[in-house]
């Protein structure tokens, strides 16, 4: 699932370009065409990849009436593609293929075609009005696409160009460029946004500001610098603090000594080497502390945390609570003193399900990133890793007795015939030696399980289906191929997902043709069979019985329409379906039966699970819920909810954390759903009552809405929507992350944390600024008043302890870890001649130049002039944030 790029299209439109995509596939499935006189030689394509020099420049998001009203509902961009030529080119035959992430409608002129192949791959070629170029010159390639590209990160890196059927040859100037300052990818083919209204409004109704370095400032001023704040502070905010001492601190610089009791010291080695990396370790002359039961049980993860100056006792009902305990005295110091004052901390988690999402499939990361991601989520006291490890564009999860998995579906490459790899997508390049590429080992994903348990973590793989199911589907169909060949029928047919006779046309939102399981067919459930019973033999191997599995449960709307296995299935079937409107629902219900008949609880995404019938699902099941609160999101969430589901939240305007942190074309990341999510927009989360979070925030556009709780039927009396009943309740919350423009574990970890921590912050604690639910129904707007004056005062008190918590003590500490978190840019203004700056973080340091000159640290009211610049420093001086002109 779910880039979730929400795009209006026709279905006689899709239907239309997925024809003519069968049709390019047919064309170039040999990519050979005849040679004439004038064929680049494999040295001329070599210079070309060398130093053919390629600019992407975004013209205009600003509609007109050119824009295509049926493909893009009447929305979209104008953009152009220099090529400049470093050799004289005749030849007609040869092809530029590259990634581009919103459709293409049309292009302008003749020289050139631009042919969709599949997905987000398109291919450049000459046309009828292609005469040759001589060397130097340049030739541009206008093109509208549907709806906008914001970002400067929407243009995918990696073009390569084929000629006369050789091997693909990369073009240097399409590569990524790595920042030495920030760790950040930049692309330096990728020409400036400039103007905020062509290059960064969305409609003239668009009210989102860039973040520029005044806007920053603005938003930034209310957040004084305050170190005092951070002292007696945890993240996660407990329960109850009671600060008994504060002119005695008790200092850990001699380390600690354990007394285990009753406590298994493997259970809680992972907590005390937390504390041994930011300078705590065991020794016999350090702090004693100790660990006893809770003499009153608590939910799993209860702890008393009790700091005396001779002794330290952590009071706990199981593992998880012991490490908590130690993850909060870790979060109470301060790394240059290592000192905490004496209190009495009694603190349970909000939330049981405590959560984390990553997707490894559309661009892959290391099993390092995820160690390391586990590590950081039991420092904060988050529970669930929800790995993302199947989609369409990779399969990245070692299954024995199906080798062509990861073989084929692990990489991406150069294939049109997708015998030996799946086709390049997201920028991914014509080669499958990249990073991009990959798969976890058997032995790497058993770690993962035992790293993870051994951190009170649970892991709950994904494998999406039945759409976003591409990876899976064409490795299935190369293991057909070859398997026929070898004359093996039966074996071949086992565990194919594809019905080859299907002409059902239709187009996914990520524009694949292809990509959706057929589940009219018996090998289908055989091959989920298969996947599922060898994960659970690696989670058995590990010691850690798979529990829970999600199985995506996402569709594509018009798949399996003119399978004619379908239509036999349809007409003769014993599971009760009689139309081709309840397959879906058919395959998540008995998927989810499946899994509970092998002892496994299901889960999938809400709106996949919105379309099965309760009573053909088993009674414990999860559904994650990511609908946007501005389109009334909190309709489904209590739906499910009030069937008795275990609902997890993950609302993408504020826990998608590939969305940009600020309003900024450089900004990593999607914004589909919302163009800025920082960490104060994470912590200003209303988990317990979404609609009321239309009291605080606008929508994509910046613009008020309002969300509707009361009951709405139709006319016939039914209940289309309602209130959350006073039964039911909230499992959790989960934070996001989709990576199909986060190509490198850096960029993973700069989306993520800080926000991660944010995320433990909702996850673990009620603020007592929540608006509380309305039960009988209510409409939410920005003039309902339900979140009082007095709320909004206490919710602004708390961020400034938080962000000062942040700057001050906390990302130090994933410095230590050597967590590439984002750095945040400065707010700043020149008045008077005089520089005045701040961050949302307060504590870091800021440093400024002026004309170029060097970098010079920052204090306020500085006497600057010409250009200046302003840039913010990792908390252990390091690493540097990207930096901002001051206007």
């Amino acid at each position: 699932m779910k880039t979730r790029l929400i795009v209006a299209a026709v279905s006689l439109v899709l239907a239309t370009t997925a024809c003519a995509q069968k049709d390019v596939e047919t064309v170039v499935a040999s990519d050979v065409s005849i040679s004439s006189p004038d064929a680049l030689t494999q040295q001329q394509l070599d210079i070309i990849g060398q130093s053919l020099a390629v600019t992407y420049r975004v013209v205009t998001n600003v509609a007109d009436e050119q824009c295509d009203k049926v493909a893009g509902g009447g929305k979209c961009f104008v953009a152009e593609i220099d090529l400049t030529f470093p050799i004289d080119v005749q030849s007609k035959d040869w092809a530029i293929y590259f990634s581009q992430m919103r459709p293409i409608q049309s292009i302008v002129g003749d020289e050139f075609t631009i042919s969709h192949i599949k997905g987000d791959l398109y291919k450049i070629e000459p046309s009828i009005g292609f005469k040759g170029v001589v060397k130097g010159d340049t030739k541009t390639i206008q093109f509208r696409g549907d709806n906008w590209q914001l970002a400067e990160t929407d243009a995918m890196p990696n073009y390569y160009i084929v000629a006369n059927g050789s091997e693909p040859i990369l073009i240097e100037s399409t590569k990524v460029h790595i920042d030495p300052e920030t760790g950040m990818e930049t692309r330096p083919y990728v020409s400036d946004f400039t103007d905020p209204v062509k290059h960064y409004k969305r409609t003239a109704a668009d009210t989102v500001e860039w973040a520029t370095s005044s806007v920053l400032y603005r938003n930034n001023i209310a957040t004084e610098s305050n170190p005092q704040l951070a002292e007696n502070r945890i993240l996660p905010t407990p329960s109850k603090v009671e600060v008994r001492s504060t002119d005695k601190p008790v200092s850990l610089k001699q380390g600690i000594k354990l007394t285990y009791n009753e406590v298994a010291p493997k259970s809680i080695a992972a907590a005390v080497s937390r504390l041994a990396r930011v300078g705590v370790l065991e020794t016999e002359n350090g702090i004693s502390i100790t660990l006893l039961p809770l003499s009153i049980k608590g939910v799993s993860g209860s702890y008393q945390l009790d700091i005396n100056p001779q002794l330290i006792t952590i009071y706990a009902d199981d593992e998880a609570g012991f490490s908590y305990g130690l993850a909060s005295l870790t979060s109470l110091l301060d790394v240059n003193t290592l000192a905490v004052n004496a209190m009495l901390v009694e603190d349970s988690p909000r939330y049981d399900f405590r959560g984390m999402h990553i997707d490894v499939s559309r661009n892959f990361h290391s099993k390092k990133l995820i160690l390391d991601l586990l590590d950081q989520m039991a420092a904060y006291k988050l529970n669930k890793l929800h790995l993302h490890m199947a989609d369409d564009e990779g399969w990245r999860l070692e299954i024995d007795g199906l080798p062509e998995l990861t073989d084929i579906g692990s990489k991406r490459c150069h294939d049109l015939k997708e015998d030996n790899c799946l086709l390049p997508q997201l920028g991914s390049g014509p080669f499958s030696d990249t990073k991009v590429n990959g798969y976890y080992s058997k032995a790497d994903y058993i770690e993962i399980l035992q790293y993870a348990a051994a951190r009170q973590i649970q892991v709950i793989p994904s494998m999406d289906m039945p759409g976003h199911s591409r990876a899976a589907i064409k490795s299935m169909e190369a293991r057909y191929r070859k398997l026929m060949k070898a004359g093996l029928t039966a074996e071949a047919e086992q565990y194919l997902l594809s019905d080859r006779d299907d002409k059902t046309v239709y187009s996914s939102v990520q524009y694949y043709d292809d990509n959706t399981l057929n589940v009219c067919m018996e090998s289908t459930f055989n091959f989920i069979d298969k996947v599922i019973d060898e994960i659970a033999d690696l989670h058995k191997t590990a010691g850690v019985p798979l529990s829970r599995y999600h199985i995506g449960a996402d569709e594509t709307a018009g798949a399996w329409l003119e399978s004619p296995m379908c239509k036999a299935f349809i007409t003769s079937n014993d599971k009760g379906v009689k139309s081709t409107s309840e397959l879906g629902a058919y395959f998540i219900e008995r998927t989810s039966q499946m899994l509970a008949d092998k002892g496994i609880k299901a889960a999938g995404w809400s709106d996949g699970m919105s379309h099965t019938r309760p009573e053909n699902m088993p009674k414990n099941v999860q559904s994650n819920v990511w609908d946007i609160v501005a389109h009334g999101g909190h309709k489904r969430a209590h739906q499910q909810a009030n069937l008795g589901w275990q609902v997890v939240l993950g609302q993408p305007e504020v826990l998608y954390f590939d969305f940009p942190y600020e309003a900024d074309p450089k900004e990593h990341g999607y914004y589909w759903g919302i163009r800025h999510n920082n960490a104060q927009r994470v912590h200003s989360f209303m988990s317990g009552n979404l609609p009321a979070n239309a009291e605080q925030w606008g929508d994509i556009e910046g613009l008020p809405f309002e969300a509707d709780d009361r009951v709405k039927r139709d006319e016939n009396g039914k209940i289309l929507s309602e209130p959350l009943s006073k039964t039911a309740k909230f499992s959790g919350i989960q934070g996001q992350l989709w990576s199909e423009t986060v190509r490198s574990d850096e960029v993973a970890e700069y989306l993520m944390f800080p926000r991660v921590i944010m995320l433990a912050e909702k996850a673990w604690h009620q603020p007592n600024w929540e608006v509380p639910y309305q039960y009988q129904g209510a409409v939410y707007n920005q003039q309902s008043g339900f979140f009082t004056t007095e709320m909004r005062q206490q919710q602004a008190l708390e961020w400034q302890a938080i962000a000062n918590t942040l700057g001050y003590k906390e990302l130090i500490k994933l410095d230590k870890a050597n967590i590439a978190y984002r750095v945040p840019t400065v707010g700043a203004v020149i008045k008077e001649g005089k520089l005045y700056a701040n961050l949302i973080y307060p504590g870091l340091l800021i440093e400024y130049r002026d004309n170029g000159q060097k970098w010079k640290a920052y204090q306020a009211g500085v006497a600057v002039e010409g250009d200046v610049e302003v840039r913010a420093i990792a908390a252990d001086g390091v690493r540097k944030g990207r930096s901002l002109i001051v206007k």
